[in-house]
């Protein structure tokens, strides 16, 4: 097993020490990526090849974000979900969120194959299992699919769309689904791994093109790689304590980005981890998949 202070392969990309940036998505068509700072809250934009940073603010908590086909965003923020324009303008509220947004919000997220968003929410007091996964069609239907959870994560699917991942934080376990396409409706969930160690929390992941599953461990200071059988392949130190995401990008989509937080961490671990809040990559040898657009 590693340890954070372990030498890390990571390279902080941009230290902006975000207080929880999260949901990292990479643009193919325009070369940069977008990630989301949920308390700032903004929406931020930032190009490796030149280093330019722009941070686009939101007016409530945005939690997660998709590319649409027809350009611009779908974004998830407290109050429900939108659509903004190219420049991060609001432009239409198209579902309200699907909870008491004085202490629920949304939190990952992201589209599948066919384009429908997925926006999962998180309830802050946790205090209860409260909190939903959703899905936004393309006709603006909002519909809840997975319910009993705290804190919804580490969505994603396997290349050929048929197995849908999801985690609850809170109970170390990241599941399997078998994926309706058709439908978008998953159904027959089983264990794929789960973790015992007190820090072994998965975050936000990701599906190389391989089909092997990236996990970011919120507290564990780490980036788990699960083969498609759920076995450890590998796992990588990073210099945060909490990464919270992974995406996959360049031009031949072989760097992994990792977003991260710093809000609320202690001084101590601050000390030792000063980038917290940062953005970092590594290179990888299995490129990952174009990030799926909302079609809607």
């Amino acid at each position: 097993m590693t340890s954070p202070d372990t030498a890390s392969p990571f390279t902080c990309v941009l230290d902006i020490g975000a207080a929880l940036g999260e949901s990292p998505v990479w643009s193919v068509d325009e070369q940069v990526l977008y990630f989301v700072d949920i308390h700032a809250p903004s929406l931020n934009r930032f190009d490796p090849a030149t280093g330019d940073y722009v941070a686009m603010p939101m007016p409530s908590s945005i939690g997660c974000v998709a590319l649409r086909r027809s350009g611009g965003f779908i974004v998830a923020l407290r109050d429900g979900v939108w659509l903004a324009d190219r420049n991060g303008h609001l432009t239409q509220k198209i579902a309200d969120a699907p909870y008491d947004p004085a202490h629920h919000r949304f939190n990952d997220g992201r589209c599948d194959l066919q384009g429908r968003f997925f926006a999962g929410s998180m309830n802050e007091q946790r205090d209860a299992s409260s909190a939903s996964l959703v899905r936004i069609d393309t006709d603006h239907t909002l519909t809840v699919v997975l319910r009993d959870m705290t804190i919804s994560n580490g969505l994603a699917w396997s290349p050929d769309g048929r197995t849908m991942y999801h985690a609850d934080t809170p109970t170390r376990t990241i599941r399997a689904f078998d994926y309706d396409s058709a439908t978008g409706t998953p159904s027959n969930p089983r264990t794929f791994a789960s973790f015992a160690g007190a820090t072994d929390r998965p975050d936000g992941g990701a599906v190389d093109s391989a089909g092997n599953y990236w996990t970011a461990f919120y507290h564990g200071g780490k980036v788990v790689k699960l083969s498609p059988r759920s076995e450890i392949i590998a796992e990588y130190p990073i210099p945060a304590l909490c990464p919270t995401m992974c995406a996959f990008g360049g031009a031949d989509l072989c760097t992994l980005y990792v977003t991260s937080a710093r809000a609320g961490r202690p001084a101590e671990e601050i000390a030792r981890f000063p980038q917290s809040g940062g953005v970092f990559s590594m290179r990888v040898d299995t490129p990952g998949r174009p990030e799926p657009r909302y079609a809607g």
